[in-house]
């Protein structure tokens, strides 16, 4: 079987937009796009919604660029397990179409160029945060957890909640107490994330040894697990409001509404563990959350939000004590 489909595989180029492509792919673009809103998110907080455009723009593409190195990497390294998988066996070094040694080549480019982007144009600090981000992904979750331990999303998830930490550093040079919030938002946010799509997909970890959660647990104690992280996430969010005051009355209405649909979805898992069109749903929505919950946030950082609540406020106590006046 493997032979047969070693042969129909495609193991050349036909020209040059074919080979960008094939190095397109191995840096995952799908995966990097959340993880740049993450980074966005945490520079318009830090920045208090005033954010150089320039600095934006080298702060993404150097997040952009250091994503793209681990991903890379981590392409070379499951090579082995994405050959077996059907949904992976089209990439670029299982197929054949990138030499391994090539593909490392390139990842400590763009690692390279990252670093050197992140110093210049933002400081050491968001540098630094961002390679830290490339040697847990690959050292830590790639090569250590993902094939041995059964935590291995748990522990993990501490590379891909990174980014927003290196935003907050590009603009303000340190890293406070909400930064590091924002880390442990996503940090407990990516277990249901990732648990939801291994339910979705766990004949294809089971068949290449992947010790996911549902595959050693099973898919109800993974619900539960789900529903755990979920009830602690939401709560969570609500932080940067009080008592951090990182995040106004705006962010609180809309964080709230949207993690009680997050509940929702985590709670109709429990209820039907072993559906898969849940799972799928409730993976899905967890991008969406994601997404949405980081531009609340960056909306709410606004000046002219700012201002638009005050002014609601404001408005509000005048009514309220003409009320009682009469």
């Amino acid at each position: 079987m493997q032979e047969v489909i070693s042969h129909s595989l495609p193991r050349r180029h036909d020209n040059i937009l074919q080979v960008l492509k094939s190095y397109y792919q191995l840096t995952k673009p799908r995966i990097i796009l959340l993880l740049l809103i993450t980074t966005a998110a945490g520079m318009w907080l830090g920045a208090k919604g005033e954010v150089s455009p320039l600095l934006l723009f080298v702060t993404l593409v150097g997040g952009t660029l250091a994503s793209g190195a681990a991903n890379a990497i981590n392409c070379i390294y499951d090579s082995d397990i994405d050959y077996i998988m059907e949904r992976t066996r089209w990439r670029p070094i299982p197929s054949g179409r990138v030499k391994p040694r090539d593909a490392l080549i390139f990842a400590l480019t763009l690692a390279g160029i990252s670093f050197t982007l992140l110093t210049v144009f933002a400081n050491l600090l968001a540098a630094l945060l961002a390679m830290s981000g490339i040697v847990f992904y690959v050292g830590i979750y790639t090569h250590w957890l993902k094939r041995h331990s059964v935590q291995n999303i748990v522990v993990g998830g501490a590379a891909g909640a990174i980014p927003p930490l290196v935003g907050w550093a590009a603009v303000t040079g340190e890293l406070s107490w909400a930064a590091w919030l924002l880390f442990a938002i996503i940090f407990v946010w990516t277990p249901p994330h990732f648990w939801a799509l291994a339910i979705y997909i766990r004949d294809e970890y089971h068949e290449v040894g992947v010790p996911m959660l549902p595959v050693i647990e099973g898919n109800e104690e993974t619900a539960k697990q789900i529903w755990v992280y979920t009830l602690i996430l939401i709560p969570m969010t609500l932080l940067l409001v009080y008592p951090l005051h990182a995040s106004g009355a705006l962010y609180a209405v809309l964080a709230t509404y949207l993690g009680a649909i997050f509940i929702k979805r985590a709670w109709q898992l429990l209820k039907d563990p072993s559906n898969k069109d849940v799972a799928r749903s409730l993976f899905k929505y967890s991008i969406y959350y994601m997404m949405l919950l980081c531009l609340v946030m960056v909306i709410d950082s606004l000046p002219f939000t700012h201002e638009v609540t005050t002014a609601v406020a404001d408005g509000w106590q005048t009514f309220v004590g003409g009320a009682i006046a009469i």
